[in-house]
């Protein structure tokens, strides 16, 4: 049987005004639906790769020693990210690998490309610090939001969720804690789960069995759901570690496109978010549910 041929990968978005990513590399983010999974490649699969390099220090040493791994002996690997995102620390963990680095700075990023030594050293401690693992009894991984606890916007939502019925989606669903108190109701037939993790997805799988339960790797933006009696939501407003006010009131205008009239939103945000001008734009009524710790609750009707 012959033995395919090395493939070029990308990880993310890096800039392409600071680095070449070759035509047809495959997408391996876990943040693009649809895209391969770089922890499920064989070793040696891969010529070369280029890593946008995730801000979260156990998730950027888990992506760098799968790409090692990935990558066939000599084969090139161009890592960046910007300098006060973990930037400066790539030179130091790529040498930690035993890697040769060659680094360079450029609009406030650090650029770090190196060939893939022979017998690179500690790849298999950082992927198992920077896999799957059980926190308080929930599936999760490093770089999945929240990962590690409870987000303080999700507990507060829970507090003030009412009971719930008929057909409805979590956007933005992460391990699936909003979803298990939804389906905690006997009159919910359906929630779709609507994530653009695909790391969440699979721990929200394991972590909610139930089912009623359906999970879709997708952007929430772009999600083809309608005729729903409820959405539940704790959107997002950082893309990729980058701040984006625009995400969130995004969301809301999805979450009413997918309601059908006299469907109901409950949304929790930071007080500091602009979201009442969307939501009142979207909906027939909005009614400020709580405010308090740093966060609202919005119910709102179409």
């Amino acid at each position: 049987m012959t033995t395919p041929a090395p493939r070029s990968a990308v990880y993310g978005a890096p800039p392409l005004d600071l680095v070449e990513v070759p035509e047809g590399a495959v997408q391996l983010s876990p943040l693009r639906p649809g895209a391969e999974a770089l922890e499920a490649l064989p070793d040696a699969a891969l010529g070369d790769i280029v890593v946008a390099a995730p801000p979260g220090s156990i998730e950027r040493r888990f992506v760098l020693a799968q790409a090692l791994r990935a990558l066939v002996p000599g084969g090139a690997l161009t890592v960046l990210a910007a300098n006060d995102k973990g930037g400066q620390r790539l030179r130091g963990e790529l040498e930690a690998f035993g890697c040769s680095v060659a680094e360079r700075s450029k609009a406030r990023q650090r650029i770090c490309t190196v060939a893939r030594p022979d017998a690179p050293t500690g790849l298999d401690a950082a992927i198992a610090e920077g896999g799957p693992v059980m926190v308080e009894g929930l599936v999760s991984q490093p770089g999945i939001f929240s990962w590690n606890r409870v987000d303080p916007g999700t507990s507060l939502l829970l507090a003030h969720l009412p009971k719930l019925s008929g057909r409805g989606a979590d956007l933005g669903a992460g391990l699936g804690i909003i979803a298990k108190a939804v389906l905690a109701a006997p009159t919910v037939k359906e929630l779709t789960l609507v994530e653009i993790d695909r790391r969440a997805v699979e721990a929200a799988k394991a972590n909610v069995a139930d089912a009623r339960a359906q999970f879709l790797w997708a952007d929430a933006r772009e999600a083809a759901l309608a005729d729903l009696d409820f959405v539940v939501s704790n959107p997002p407003f950082h893309a990729e570690g980058i701040e984006d006010r625009g995400l969130g009131q995004a969301f809301i205008a999805a979450a009413a496109g997918m309601l059908r009239r006299s469907g109901t939103l409950h949304l929790v945000a930071n007080q500091h978010m602009p979201y009442e001008a969307v939501l009142r734009a979207k909906f027939k009524s909005v009614k400020t549910v709580a405010d308090v710790s740093g966060y609202k609750i919005f119910e709102a009707h179409r």
